[in-house]
């Protein structure tokens, strides 16, 4: 559950023991039998105390991250925060959501509820549709991704775009707490850029730091078809001359407002006959399709847990359920004979 802001003192909601336990409810699901999980539960009510104490007298200071890499398939540098800072995380997420949500525009996809992969793509779907006519005309697709957009993300900028909708000290100050605290060295001054992909805080920071840009799209580059997932967008237009003579555009802006850049390889014009690549799909006149590269590492790592359950390591139940989700991703898309394969493995 999220909290609406309090016009009287926003910094006492978000440092509240009920905010502060529902914000443990919501961080520990899924995470229950994580020894650090279970550490911070055994003395929970000590552990809440502490955090609001430490709040009230802005005495808080996050601890140092822990950093590993993962492959989604791409591999990604995260940054892990201690259950502790978490929870704090997850405390200042519950009020200020509601507050930048609904400042957002409709397409903007990435970590928002009632949004997601599976919308972004059937917008996309539905622009392709508007912008050919039913795909009676010729339509492009312009398809741009943000170089490295996490770890440049201006501190200053984004501590900026907060302040100019929460005028309360105590938010403020726990705000600039979580943002400045990555990343952490004790060789070199805390970096003014970047935020770590491991925070629910950064989703939201995110989100606010390219809001300005979607603004700019929607309102001045009047781009309207034009859709946002994370660090990845895509507009739709009848005119492949016009979308080649608004790239140099968008870049000046990204950079002059935001301090950022296009990946030059990862900008293309596509027509949209031949298949828009977006979010693990492909959007084809009159059909989704999944990726080739989603559909083979779908089917690796399923017969990877086959053998799994072959040798005793996990249960027909586990499997079972990696396959049912993989069916649910597979319900959003055109992919009938795909199914039927999943569910003969």
């Amino acid at each position: 559950m999220l909290h609406k802001i309090s016009d009287e003192s926003p910094y006492e909601l978000i440092i509240s023991l009920e905010n502060l336990l529902g914000a443990w409810k919501e961080f520990k699901r899924g995470k229950t039998r994580k020894p650090d999980v279970q550490e911070f539960d055994a003395a929970l009510e000590e552990n809440l105390f502490e955090i609001h104490d430490a709040l009230k007298i802005k005495t808080y200071r996050p601890a140092p991250y822990v950093s590993f890499f993962i492959s989604d398939p791409k591999r990604r540098s995260i940054h892990k925060a201690c259950v502790r800072d978490r929870v704090v995380h997850q405390a200042l997420f519950r009020v200020l959501y509601p507050v930048f949500n609904k400042t957002f525009i409709h397409d903007s996809y990435s970590c928002r509820l009632g949004k997601g992969t599976h919308r972004g793509v059937r917008q996309l779907a539905r622009y392709l549709r508007t912008v050919s006519g039913n795909h009676r005309h010729t339509a492009y697709a312009l398809k741009c991704d943000i170089r490295k957009f996490f770890e440049n993300i201006d501190h200053g900028i984004l501590i900026g775009f907060l302040e100019k909708r929460i005028p309360d000290p105590g938010t403020r100050w726990l705000a600039r707490q979580i943002i400045s605290s990555f990343p952490m060295s004790k060789v070199e001054p805390c970096s003014k850029t970047g935020l770590p992909l491991g925070n629910v805080t950064s989703q939201l920071f995110s989100n606010i730091y390219l809001n300005e840009f979607d603004q700019w799209a929607k309102h001045t580059l009047k781009a309207r078809h034009y859709l946002r997932y994370c660090d990845d967008f895509i507009i739709v237009h009848s005119d492949a001359g016009y979308l080649r003579g608004i790239i140099p555009v968008i870049q000046k802006t990204l950079h002059k407002k935001l301090k950022l850049t296009l990946h030059h390889h990862k900008v293309s014009i596509t027509k949209i006959i031949q298949g828009v690549d977006f979010l693990g799909y492909v959007a084809l006149p009159h059909a989704t399709m999944v990726r080739t590269s989603s559909k083979n590492r779908m089917f690796r790592k399923l017969q990877e847990k086959k053998k799994l359950v072959q040798k005793g390591v996990i249960t027909e139940e586990s499997f079972n359920h990696s396959r049912q989700s993989y069916l649910g991703l597979l319900m959003h898309a055109n992919t009938q004979k795909l199914r039927e394969q999943v569910k003969a493995l």
